[in-house]
């Protein structure tokens, strides 16, 4: 897929699973690579690897829920490669299960935070350059609870991805006349550091299954390929959308 290379890629939480394969498709296709993460050890090593295949990656510690930080990480990037064309906003976060009642307001802040927060902030300051260059894209992963799929899942976690969803097409309607197209993927259940913690024993894994068409686990590289899709050229009318990587859970 031709459609990004040479284009100048930020992607946040690079270092979980997901982030890792989001980072490794981008750059094997020929895009210039920045790696965000707070796992400096992690961001690093890909960087690293990436750059032994012959691939431009450089990482950048970065935390996604403070605004300098993400002042930072694209003023860097602009002074490295002299323009951005891609944002992929893949960091975020859970939280073990427990009841409404039971979440504390520093809980809920903190996923807010990471999950919702650090998408409008990337989005904020990613804007003027991408408009500077002509347009750009933006891809959110959100999840299928932010689509309502959320009977069995954790209140804040579903409250912060649904946030991620509507504000991503707030972003392709006001945002279109200048290029910039913003689109949302929705991860089912994919085999993630994330989900194995949630998912550890074979009766959990098979409750979850139950729901799946597809019967099986997702794999971070068939969330990748979304995620490449809709950054690439090949995506170049299609903006304001959201795309479900999820075995058919939504249509069970």
């Amino acid at each position: 897929m031709p459609g990004v290379k040479d284009r100048v890629a930020i992607i946040t939480g690079c270092a979980g699973s997901l982030g890792s394969a989001q980072t490794r498709m981008l750059a094997r296709h020929g895009a210039k690579t920045v790696l965000t993460d707070l796992n400096q050890a992690g961001g690093e090593s890909l960087a690293a690897q990436l750059r032994d295949e012959g691939c431009t990656a450089v990482f950048m510690c970065h935390d996604v829920t403070d605004e300098n930080s993400w002042r930072e990480v694209i003023t860097n990037t602009i002074d490295q490669f002299g323009e951005l064309n891609i944002l992929v906003n893949n960091a975020g976060c859970n939280l073990p299960a427990a009841p409404i009642e039971a979440r504390t307001v520093e809980e809920w802040d903190h996923i807010m935070a990471v999950n919702a927060r650090s998408v409008f902030l990337g989005t904020k300051h990613a804007i003027p350059h991408m408009r500077k260059v002509g347009g750009g894209a933006i891809v959110n992963i959100s999840s299928v609870a932010g689509l309502g799929c959320s009977k069995t899942m954790e209140a804040a976690y579903v409250a912060s991805k649904a946030a991620v969803y509507m504000f991503t097409k707030a972003t392709a309607a006001q945002h279109g006349a200048d290029n910039i197209r913003a689109n949302s993927v929705h991860p089912g259940p994919i085999m993630s550091d994330m989900l194995q913690g949630y998912y550890s024993t074979p009766e959990k894994r098979a409750a979850r299954l139950a729901g799946v068409p597809l019967a099986r686990f997702g794999q971070a590289d068939e969330v990748a390929a979304a995620v490449m899709f809709l950054a690439s050229d090949e995506a170049s009318y299609i903006t304001g959308t959201q795309m479900a990587v999820d075995g058919g859970s939504l249509a069970h």
